[in-house]
């Protein structure tokens, strides 16, 4: 890939697809800016060596997104490519979601993702070229039940993804990724709450057509793509990673 000496930022980088954007970025030459309230994010960065740094950064709070973005142009130049990977979940339907929780929800997978593109597309601006990949998911198309705040949040990924694509071309371009089930420490996380956790992950891998989970190195290859010039022809577009999740109908198997 052509990724050789870009400058790339990633919310949400310390762990999960995250983490494993910043590997293959780092792997192809990139300059890696880690953005996370995680301070593992550190250990990443200096594992991954002297292109990558991380900087401790709430996305949800615009100034310290400011500063953020300010401190990786200072260290690595005006930005080619931003990965708006930060999410959280959480598990509620509409009337048993607090207004708090729905807030913090939109905050964190939404708001997070308008702030970073707020303050990166001026970077790119300058160099008249630009990539952002907004990580969104399929719930933004199908959904299970209790995820009210977390499906709206991802779906409306999806309706920034096409207003920031619209209004800065030709130059920079938008893409959503939408992944399927992925084993990240979200999704151990989040099944840790069942009383049957294995039962579980069984269950996820087998609702997709693969009959597994996807693995955070397949999400971030296809973000590395897609930020590449070698796809250049692609913007505006919400971008399945599923292992044909969602895809099939009921009833009676045939041979």
């Amino acid at each position: 890939m052509a990724l050789t000496h870009k400058t790339v930022i990633i919310t949400g980088g310390a762990k999960g697809i995250g983490a494993a954007c910043a590997r293959v970025f780092g792997e192809n030459q990139a300059k890696v800016c880690i953005l996370d309230i995680d301070a593992s994010g550190r250990e990443l960065a200096a594992e991954l060596g002297g292109n990558t740094i991380f900087i401790r950064c709430d996305v949800t709070v615009e100034s310290e997104v400011e500063q953020a973005v300010a401190q990786a142009i200072g260290k690595f130049g005006d930005i080619d490519i931003l990965v708006n990977n930060a999410g959280i979940q959480r598990y509620s339907t509409v009337t048993e979601t607090s207004l708090e929780e729905w807030e913090l929800v939109m905050k964190v997978n939404l708001t997070s993702a308008f702030l970073c593109a707020k303050y990166v597309l001026p970077s790119m601006q300058k160099k008249d070229s630009g990539c952002i990949v907004n990580v969104a998911s399929v719930q933004a198309f199908i959904s299970q039940n209790k995820v009210a705040p977390y499906t709206t949040s991802k779906t409306a990924l999806l309706g920034l993804t096409r207003s920031i694509a619209v209004d800065y071309a030709p130059k920079i371009r938008c893409v959503a990724i939408c992944p399927g089930t992925i084993d990240t420490p979200m999704l151990r996380n989040a099944i840790q709450l069942s009383p049957d956790p294995d039962a579980v992950f069984r269950e996820c891998e087998d609702m997709h057509l693969t009959k597994r989970v996807g693995s955070s190195r397949e999400v971030a290859e296809l973000i590395a793509f897609v930020s590449d010039d070698r796809a250049g022809f692609i913007t505006g577009q919400a971008i399945r990673i599923d292992g044909g999740l969602g895809i099939t109908i009921g009833g009676s198997k045939r041979d």
